[in-house]
């Protein structure tokens, strides 16, 4: 299972979120404490965040080293700034390779993606049925062989399909797509998944098996006064709320927080 992290609020240095935390992102690579699959997360990474000064799409770094041996992180930490950050390690599933094109986040236009989870044997289950649910447009921007990819194709279909809708919506439609299309062969899947648009974040814990992998949200915190954090572990001490099973999570700009179930 991978680790995630996803940042909104006051713009601040990318070190403060990755690297100063008792218990960051990066020491959860090799030291996690809430894995339910698997020791470490030593298949790559990536880091990706928005620049508030323009209107350009998201800014992805990514390694396939683990995220200890990047010997250019700690550099670039002290020199990006951003009022919102999504991060990610990995911990590769079975069969699916460790390469550039399978790391995560994974981006469209202004967006930015991080999965942790997985779809059981999902080449042999869910890779046609999911396709076979694309439009062109969404079935073509598929680069990668992961079922994480496969899951973004479907979230950016239903953006792609509906203008008006919401990105809480548009996660809620995907989720509920992979309920109906695992159902019939009781294929199992988990998605813990964060989604920004730089304005805001969206995210969802889910499992249609044993308990879904965790996922927790702090907001306002002394040490991060205006902002809200989504990790898959608590970083440091403090009010860390554990979502709820089978939940969705919108957090707006003013950094309003709503909370939905997922039926």
């Amino acid at each position: 299972m991978c680790r995630l992290l996803g940042y909104l609020g006051d713009s601040i240095q990318l070190d403060r979120i990755l690297f100063k935390p008792e218990h960051s992102l990066v020491v959860q690579s090799y030291k996690p404490l809430e894995m339910t699959a698997g020791l470490l997360n030593a298949d790559g990474f990536g880091i990706g965040w928005y620049d508030a000064k323009s209107n350009n799409p998201p800014y992805c770094y990514k390694n396939i080293l683990p995220i200890w041996n990047d010997a250019n992180l700690p550099q670039l930490g002290r020199y990006i700034q951003s009022q919102c950050y999504l991060g990610y390690v990995r911990s590769a599933t079975s069969n699916l390779s460790v390469d550039m094109i399978n790391c995560q986040p994974f981006s469209h236009q202004n967006l930015l993606f991080v999965h942790n989870g997985y779809i059981d044997d999902f080449r042999q289950t869910l890779y046609r049925p999911i396709r076979n649910n694309l439009n062109d447009f969404a079935y073509r921007r598929i680069e990668g062989t992961t079922d994480s990819e496969h899951i973004f194709a479907l979230i950016v279909n239903e953006l792609e399909e509906n203008d008006d809708i919401s990105l809480k919506q548009a996660l809620h439609n995907t989720v509920i797509k992979l309920i109906e299309i695992s159902q019939s062969d009781n294929i199992g899947f988990s998605a813990n998944i964060v989604l920004s648009n730089g304005k805001e974040l969206t995210a969802c814990r889910y499992s249609n098996r044993e308990q879904s992998p965790t996922l927790y949200y702090l907001k306002e915190n002394l040490l991060y006064s205006n902002a809200v954090i989504l990790a898959s572990e608590p970083m440091f001490e403090g009010d860390w709320i554990s979502f709820p099973e089978h939940s969705i999570i919108d957090v707006q700009e003013n950094l309003e927080i709503s909370i939905d179930s997922i039926s």
